[in-house]
């Protein structure tokens, strides 16, 4: 059994576990399980002078390094090497980590928009098996500090 998995039965959350083709990202991800990329979990793990965070967005955005540095009250922050992960995560697969700090002594912060919404999904430690859940089970879980970390998206040119 994998660790989001032992975490959410140990804490009597309910989910859903299903086994897919092999994703890579999370937007072949949400295509895989049929959702929108906004109801998809996606952490990045942040390396900062106090330690490791992780940052939780949709599937659809990208991550603001500047507001992260500034939500955590640091100058800079930077993304975590491949190494840092295997470190982090020894039993997940790289890019496959479930998206809840606490199961790994890192905080967690998510974006405001992922919030809001009713049902998440997330990889649950391969890139085999996803977990859908209640957002407000796993904010249960993992305590995260919630931010806008998410990059604008661009202006469009007509």
């Amino acid at each position: 059994m994998m660790i989001l998995e032992k975490a959410l039965k140990d804490q009597n959350v309910p989910f859903r576990k299903s086994r897919h083709r092999s994703c890579y990202t999370s937007p072949e991800l949400a295509a895989e399980v049929h959702t929108s990329g906004y109801n998809v979990a996606k952490p990045v793990i942040v390396k900062a002078s106090a330690g490791f965070t992780m940052c939780v967005l949709t599937a659809c955005d990208q991550l603001d390094l500047s507001r992260v540095a500034e939500v955590l009250g640091e100058t800079t922050v930077r993304m975590a090497t491949e190494n840092e992960m295997r470190r982090l995560f020894p039993d997940c697969e790289i890019g496959a980590e479930p998206p809840v700090g606490s199961l790994f002594g890192i905080r967690t912060i998510v974006d405001e928009r992922l919030h809001r919404d009713e049902e998440i999904v997330m990889q649950a430690g391969t890139h085999r098996d996803a977990v859908k859940l209640r957002r407000a089970d796993w904010e249960r879980v993992c305590k995260p500090i919630v931010a806008k970390i998410a990059r604008e998206p661009a202006a469009s040119i007509d």
